[in-house]
């Protein structure tokens, strides 16, 4: 009897809890008609708030500083050669390509070839990521029958002007992308100190650039594919189905969209670097000791610029070569685990 009644009292004690869960809750369909203008009276509430204030004079510097890089990037290639595969993105700056078998090449041919190389441009060194150019911020979504009815711009210069940055392309109308690729004139004829003088200035304004970027994207949303590189400029992407990496996976092409990071909108292009211990041309067995570098920073670098400190690690300056490590197996191509570095004198 004592056993019925706590089954009993702990059946009662249930059904209570779940009639005190179930008050919390309501059965009906939530009307969508009716939401829709508390929906749009919130979103032009919050489109009074930007643009920040304090944020313009950081969009007008990394505008700035966007010129700056493009001109002194632009000064640099009429001295120092760079070369770019025909097939692939990869990028080498020198004057003969390295033979690292890293080719992706097309979707039929074999992977991990040697590179095919031909002469670089300053669209190998700064990659260009365009975006939609909104009317404004908190304007409708774009849709995929409406692509052609916006102008395709810089990320940046998009993200700038949303953060209010006064910009004459953008207000005319008109955006004309080799406004700003204007090198120094006789930069052929510039002496040493003046170019590493250039170089400095160039690094600097890639840092101002990626360091302005990222403190305005803690501000102003923007958004990447995950699945390609098509980045929007807003609080929503667009509709536009123009992603071809999973075509068939999704619904007609369209986007995965995440938030976006500094590298999204400002890719560093990672490349290789020959240090003064490697061999002239770089081989594909060594792979594992070279360093690494922006392509930016790896310019500026063979210009006579000084190296930031942050960028140290992965150049690998003080690293050992394959050529002093003979006979021992070559580190794998990712490190898990970072190599202790030795002195070539523990080798000897």
């Amino acid at each position: 009897m004592a056993l019925r009644r706590k089954l009993g009292e702990s059946s009662n004690f249930s059904c209570k809890m779940m009639l005190s869960f179930s008050r919390y809750y309501n059965s009906d369909k939530v009307d969508l008609k009716k939401l829709r203008p508390m929906i749009l009276k919130r979103i032009q509430d919050r489109a009074k708030d930007y643009p920040v204030q304090s944020m313009i004079p950081v969009a007008e510097e990394v505008l700035n500083s966007r010129r700056l890089l493009i001109q002194g990037v632009s000064t640099l290639l009429k001295v120092i050669p760079v070369v770019a595969c025909k097939f692939c993105p990869e990028v080498h700056i020198s004057d003969k390509g390295h033979l690292i078998q890293t080719c992706c090449g097309f979707k039929r041919c074999g992977r991990n070839r040697v590179h095919e190389w031909i002469t670089g441009s300053l669209k190998d060194v700064l990659v260009p990521v365009e975006a939609f150019h909104l009317k404004h911020m908190f304007q409708g979504v774009i849709k995929h029958n409406q692509r052609f009815d916006y102008d395709r711009v810089p990320a940046v210069v998009e993200l700038c002007w949303q953060a209010g940055a006064n910009d004459e392309n953008l207000y005319s109308g008109t955006w004309n992308p080799e406004s700003d690729c204007v090198a120094v004139e006789g930069a052929e004829s510039l002496s040493p100190a003046e170019l590493t003088l250039v170089a400095n200035g160039t690094l600097r304004a890639w840092e101002i650039l990626r360091n302005g970027v990222k403190k305005l994207l803690m501000v102003y949303p923007a958004k990447v594919c995950k699945d390609c590189s098509e980045v929007h400029v807003g609080p929503s992407g667009h509709k536009a189905r123009l992603c071809g990496l999973f075509k068939y996976e999704r619904w007609q092409g369209t986007h995965f969209w995440r938030k976006a990071s500094v590298n999204d909108l400002v890719p560093p292009n990672i490349v290789w670097r020959r240090r003064r211990q490697d061999p002239p041309v770089l081989l594909n067995e060594g792979r594992g000791y070279y360093g690494h570098a922006p392509a930016v920073v790896e310019l500026c670098t063979q210009a006579g610029a000084i190296v930031p400190s942050k960028y140290r690690c992965m150049m690998k300056v003080e690293g050992l070569t394959s050529v002093v490590n003979q006979g021992l197996p070559p580190p794998p191509f990712n490190l898990t685990e970072p190599y202790r570095l030795l002195h070539p004198k523990d080798h000897v």
